[in-house]
């Protein structure tokens, strides 16, 4: 459904690159199963600067590289797969629980609402929509998440931090970081999960090999060191006192 508005701000809409300085091209996602919505989103996000593709269905989306994008903007109601159930799956697999979702949707009763956002949505728009409200949510959203790292192909950046898992290296504003095995596990569990705090245990448990008998005092000792070897990221890994470490974005 697509208000009177849309047609027009589709035909006229102007680029405006004052809305959203973007260092790096931010890939959108569209999943509805109306095409007519699908083009007007692409165009007028398109014109904000934004690269974006489009999928009619969750399944189609689902083939993609979901980690490619920087946000997903998804339909609950289409075909056998609804967008909830597709945001489900996405919230249960570590590679893409961080990818934000904002759902547009004819569902906008409360508990609609209330239950899209449970499911770990970042926003909710409500059909039928106005350009105008969809870039500024989108915009709101990137700005909130610009801090989360993000997994492309086998890579994992967090602004000048980026770790590549095939080759098992990191670098640090384009210099390598020599970092031991352990080190290199530590730093890549903490930017795939940031915010989560993590106990000693669960540290020495997912890091070290269990072929070792280890103290809780070696975890410290071990954090200690890759925070002097990330510079000024090191001080994003905090200590939760009593629980553990964590990586603040």
């Amino acid at each position: 459904m697509i208000n009177n508005n849309w047609l027009s701000l589709h035909r006229h809409s102007i680029i405006n690159t004052t809305h959203l300085l973007i260092q790096d091209i931010v890939k959108v996602l569209i999943v509805d199963d109306e095409q007519d919505i699908c083009e007007i989103l692409q165009y007028n996000l398109e014109t904000e600067g934004y690269e974006v593709t489009t999928a009619n269905s969750a399944e189609e989306a689902l083939e993609l590289t979901l980690t490619d994008y920087s946000l997903i903007l998804l339909d609950v109601m289409m075909g056998e797969m609804s967008g909830f159930e597709m945001a489900r799956k996405m919230k249960a697999n570590p590679q893409w629980e961080n990818i934000p979702i904002i759902f547009i949707t004819a569902l906008d009763t409360e508990d609609d609402i209330v239950k899209g956002l449970n499911i770990g949505a970042d926003d909710y728009i409500a059909k039928p929509l106005s350009i105008k409200e969809v870039k500024a949510r989108v915009a709101a959203v990137l700005r909130r998440n610009k801090n989360v790292a993000y997994v492309q192909e086998d890579k994992v950046k967090y602004e000048g931090l980026i770790i590549d898992q095939s080759a098992k290296t990191a670098s640090l504003n384009g210099t390598p970081l020599q970092l031991t095995k352990l080190e290199f596990e530590l730093l890549l569990l903490f930017l795939m999960n940031p915010q989560k705090v993590f106990t000693r245990e669960e540290l020495l448990d997912r890091c070290w090999p269990h072929d070792i008998c280890v103290i809780d005092r070696t975890v410290d000792v071990n954090i200690t060191r890759l925070r002097k070897k990330i510079g000024e990221y090191g001080k994003q890994i905090k200590t939760r006192v009593g629980y553990g470490y964590y990586f603040e974005n």
